[in-house]
């Protein structure tokens, strides 16, 4: 009998471009953050993903067990490559491990007329270091000004405003402190505090807009901050306002979170493909 076969799909030609977005980060060799989780958020969510690699890291479920970061003509000629040819809607920008990248990037980034999120990089999810303490002062005195969005966790926020938070009362205080350091709006991420998951945005205006979401008892996580900053910088470049890519980036992570898995034998990625499952 012969075997049945299937007719030949026939695929429609792409009228034009999908809207284009670069991180600019370090490579996570483990697939589950970095550069691998950006790439990975931006085909998810219909962009054309592009990178300018920073640094690269042998990372695994476990830690990091080291990083290397790449010399600044290797980022610089990364980023003119892609912008001056292909050109960008939008950029995210996460691990850049030293003063000098930091700088770099900062300089690149001030040439760039796209929406700029700055996810600033500081720990892994294990507690390992990824910014030089050199860096940090770099970090909140260059690349926070040509922010459109920064993306601080809590660590994150003491470490660049010196507030700590422990209470969602204190958010508030916190990204008024952020915002001051130059970023147009300010996004405190409140999923180290208990209960549910509250993230603060303020604007421009002082005016502040509330993200709430379910918290999943699942500690399958690695990637979280990588994967929320590089769908606000996708939903920018698709046209959305800064509340709204922030409202659906909050969404597309929150399900990625309840759809993380276990890999390796410590703490597994989140599902970015959650959507197609």
């Amino acid at each position: 009998m012969p075997t049945p076969t299937t007719a030949p799909q026939t695929i429609s030609p792409r009228a034009a471009a999908p809207a284009r977005v670069l991180t600019v980060a370090g490579s996570d060799s483990g697939g589950g953050a970095g550069i691998q989780a950006d790439l990975k958020t931006m085909l998810a969510l219909g962009v054309h993903g592009m990178s300018v690699i920073a640094a690269v890291t042998a990372q695994n479920s476990v830690g990091v067990q080291g990083y290397w970061e790449l010399p600044a003509e290797a980022v610089r000629a990364q980023f003119r490559s892609v912008v001056d040819d292909i050109g960008v809607q939008a950029v995210k920008t996460g691990m850049l491990a030293s003063a000098e990248l930091v700088r770099t990037v900062a300089e690149l980034l001030a040439g760039v007329d796209a929406p700029v999120v700055v996810d600033p990089v500081g720990v892994s999810k294990h507690g390992d270091a990824l910014l030089a303490d050199s860096a940090v002062s770099v970090l909140r005195d260059r690349l926070l000004p040509v922010a459109t969005v920064a993306t601080p966790n809590l660590h994150e926020v003491a470490q660049l405003t010196g507030i700590e938070v422990s209470r969602e009362s204190e958010m508030p205080d916190a990204a008024r402190a952020l915002q001051d350091l130059g970023p147009s709006w300010a996004l405190i991420k409140g999923g180290h505090l208990e209960g549910e998951a509250a993230d603060l945005l303020r604007g421009p205006d002082g005016s502040e807009h509330w993200f709430r979401a379910a918290r999943y008892d699942n500690r399958h996580t690695h990637g979280t901050g990588c994967t929320l900053a590089s769908a606000i910088a996708s939903e920018l470049a698709l046209g959305l306002d800064v509340p709204e890519a922030v409202a659906a980036a909050k969404e597309y992570v929150t399900g990625a979170i309840a759809g993380g898995f276990a890999l390796g034998a410590g703490i597994g990625p989140v599902d970015h493909g959650w959507r197609l499952r």
